[in-house]
């Protein structure tokens, strides 16, 4: 009774707004006063002699369209039928990409590419065929290779998966966040069981060896029983891997989740309760947790590279791949270069307008400072391996910093071992208030606006 009592407590203590920390400084704390597109050239250039062919680079392609709005979305998305937009922006993306392979000065390795959105679907089998022929044109293509993309049931062809499965695409993701026909209804994202399973057969059929699906707890109406249904449902089709996200409701940021009220929403508790329910189902069905919201069949790639510390997280989320270049393409798409950060324009026209004439499309960036290189080795540490090194530790820890965590061992949430950190068992739902503590660029007021709660 105590523990629970005690579990409860901490629960009600950590539940407050914290980033996901797919980056270190998180995208709302960058330094913007020094940066220049010079400088973003330099340290690109940088970044890329120093990789080899045995690493290779990786490369994001941001697709932002879709042909409605799913108004839980809190991604920068484009909405449109029209999809006559789909060549003028595949050139955009092509001219962007031939500025940076000009700027590399030699042929790159390709390593990883992944296709997100929006819906990256939205675009034609044809279309798409191109976009990745001639990203690939005149590169070296990594003997390990992982190529995936983002895929809706309701859209994704079996001519869709044959064409990117026949380019090298082994993974795909479903976005299916939730079956409950009502919870659908309000979210404005209706996708029948029926299509979900038709999708991941054929893509199963063709020969990808890793399907995964998108889930979100705390969407509206989402009750204990619909989310057990819907994991109930999800596990016969056995996917190789799951995210299970808290629903981020931000609706002075993004308009559409005005649609429903604060009430329909469930409450704190029952939002935590309802991911209890969703990691019971998963772990007792086989998944294993990875990291924060993810959870991975034995089998799975995943799951190997988190057994053998090779995991990695940066814009994509969790990744089997580390590379220190990673290339966005696309609006509003994000590049780390490892020294540094930058983002491209958002929307859609300022785009397509940037590249016409300057080939590149920036609209901010970071650069990183020693301390922030640190510090983004002890969060990623954290998140990717539940622990951070004595040796790292002692680089960052200050005065503060040992306070919380000494507090946070009192709680059973970590505990020191050898100089370093131990996340437990009982800490895992916490990993980004662990995270958050290293954070020294986090303006709490901002992060009131700007991130979705922890728990």
């Amino acid at each position: 009774m105590e523990t629970i009592a005690m579990q409860s407590s901490l629960l009600k203590k950590y539940d407050v707004p914290v980033p996901r920390y797919t980056s270190y400084p998180t995208v709302p704390c960058w330094d913007q006063t020094n940066f220049s597109s010079d400088q973003w050239n330099t340290i690109v250039k940088k970044s890329f002699d120093e990789s080899n062919e045995s690493n290779g680079i990786s490369l994001y392609v941001h697709l932002p369209f879709c042909e409605s709005l799913c108004t839980y979305c809190a991604c920068t998305t484009r909405i449109t039928r029209n999809h006559a937009i789909e060549v003028p922006y595949i050139r955009a993306l092509l001219k962007e990409w031939e500025q940076y392979r000009q700027l590399f000065g030699r042929t790159p390795v390709i390593r990883e590419l992944h296709l997100g959105g929006g819906t990256p679907t939205f675009f034609s089998p044809q279309n798409l065929h191109w976009l990745i022929t001639y990203l690939l044109d005149g590169v070296h293509v990594h003997d390990d290779i992982t190529f995936s993309f983002e895929g809706h049931p309701n859209n994704t062809t079996h001519e869709h998966l044959q064409q990117l499965f026949d380019l090298g695409f082994s993974r795909v993701s479903f976005g299916v966040q939730d079956l409950d026909e009502k919870v659908q209804r309000t979210i404005n994202r209706i996708q029948p069981y029926e299509n979900l399973k038709a999708a991941t057969d054929a893509a199963r059929a063709i020969g990808y060896t890793s399907v995964s699906f998108d889930l979100i707890y705390g969407l509206p109406f989402q009750t204990p029983f619909t989310v057990s249904d819907t994991l109930d449902k999800i596990l016969t089709l056995k996917p190789d891997r799951l995210a299970f996200y808290s629903y981020a409701h931000v609706p002075w940021l993004r308009p559409g989740q005005r649609g429903y009220e604060d009430t329909d929403l469930p409450s704190g508790a029952l939002k935590r309760h309802l991911y209890e329910i969703g990691r019971y189902k998963l772990r007792k069905a086989g998944y294993s947790d990875i990291g924060m919201d993810h959870f991975a069949l034995r089998s799975d790639a995943l799951f190997r590279a988190h057994i053998e510390g090779n995991l990695h997280r940066n814009f994509m989320g969790y990744t089997t791949t580390n590379t220190d270049l990673l290339i966005g393409l696309g609006a509003s798409a994000i590049s780390d270069s490892k020294y540094g950060y930058a983002q491209n324009l958002k929307k859609v026209e300022d785009y397509l307008t940037a590249t016409t004439v300057e080939g590149l499309a920036l609209f901010k960036g970071h650069l990183m400072t020693d301390e922030d290189m640190l510090i983004r080795e002890c969060i990623l540490q954290v998140s990717c391996c539940g622990e951070i090194t004595g040796n790292l530790l002692r680089k960052v820890m200050d005065g503060v910093m040992q306070e919380k965590f000494l507090e946070m061992e009192k709680e059973g949430i970590l505990y020191f071992y050898d100089g370093g950190i131990q996340v437990t068992s009982a800490g895992e739902p916490f990993l980004r208030n662990i995270c958050r503590v290293f954070d020294k660029r986090q303006d709490v007021a901002s992060g009131e606006q700007m991130f979705s709660r922890a728990v």
